[in-house]
């Protein structure tokens, strides 16, 4: 365990290195931005949408005493969406698409000595193949969230509509009342620090992969594992200090 985050700990400190050139890093990041963000937006779009309409109708079955308002569920939503559902359950999603394509990707350059040619050529590359990952990630991950809570929303709104559990007006009220814009400070903060986590933990298992394709598929679900294990950890680490 000691060698592994020493070896990781060397690893980011080559990463964030200044970039030998930044046209090319600028090319790498937008390049990212398109792999590890927008290509995710479908399967974000669809969990949220549904989850969001689940935590809805769940909340209003559950409401039973008249002295409850039906305002509640389209509170209840907004709160589950962006404290928990949003920043972290979409992040253990993009943990196990994103994180297994950045090992897989590191993983199959290293096997096939591509990694080791672009050191003979005087590249640095870790820098070169972790850091615009790890910039686009922290970077487009918050925008996801965003979208993953609006989302939620409308399919909490809709699933509402349609059942008729809960009329329009009462929902929008629901998520217009006792709004605090600290909220969702808290789930970006979140967001950034799990974006960085999925980044770096799945390029480490990635770049120092070993042996053949076999072991490029080991890489890939050590990286999602860990990735996933320490999302949960530092939720809660980041929910203590940040809301109590």
């Amino acid at each position: 365990m000691f060698n592994a985050l020493g070896e990781y700990f060397l690893l980011m400190f080559q990463v964030f290195r200044k970039p030998d050139k930044r046209k090319i890093f600028r090319k790498q990041l937008f390049f990212e931005f398109q792999n590890l963000g927008i290509d995710s937006l479908g399967i974000v779009a669809i969990i949220s949408a549904f989850t969001g309409g689940i935590v809805a109708i769940q909340t209003a079955y559950n409401i039973d005493s008249p002295l409850i308002p039906l305002t509640m569920v389209g509170f209840t939503t907004r709160q589950s969406l962006i404290l928990e559902f949003s920043p972290t359950i979409i992040s253990l999603i993009l943990a196990g698409k994103v994180g297994s394509r950045i090992a897989s990707e590191i993983g199959t350059m290293r096997i096939t000595e591509q990694i080791d040619a672009l050191k003979i050529m005087g590249v640095n590359t870790a820098n070169y193949l972790i850091f615009p990952k790890i910039a686009a990630s922290m970077l487009i991950n918050p925008i996801l969230i965003i979208f993953s809570i609006v989302v939620g929303l409308f399919g909490g709104w809709l699933a509402c509509v349609v059942t008729g559990l809960v009329t329009s007006q009462d929902y929008i009220l629901g998520i217009r009342y006792w709004f605090e814009g600290y909220t969702v400070f808290y789930a970006l903060i979140k967001t950034v620090v799990f974006a960085f986590i999925i980044a770096s933990v799945s390029g480490y298992q990635g770049y120092f992969t070993k042996g053949g394709a076999l072991d490029v598929g080991r890489s890939s679900t050590k990286a999602v594992v860990y990735s996933s294990i320490l999302i949960i950890i530092f939720d809660l680490i980041l929910t203590q200090m940040l809301l109590t």
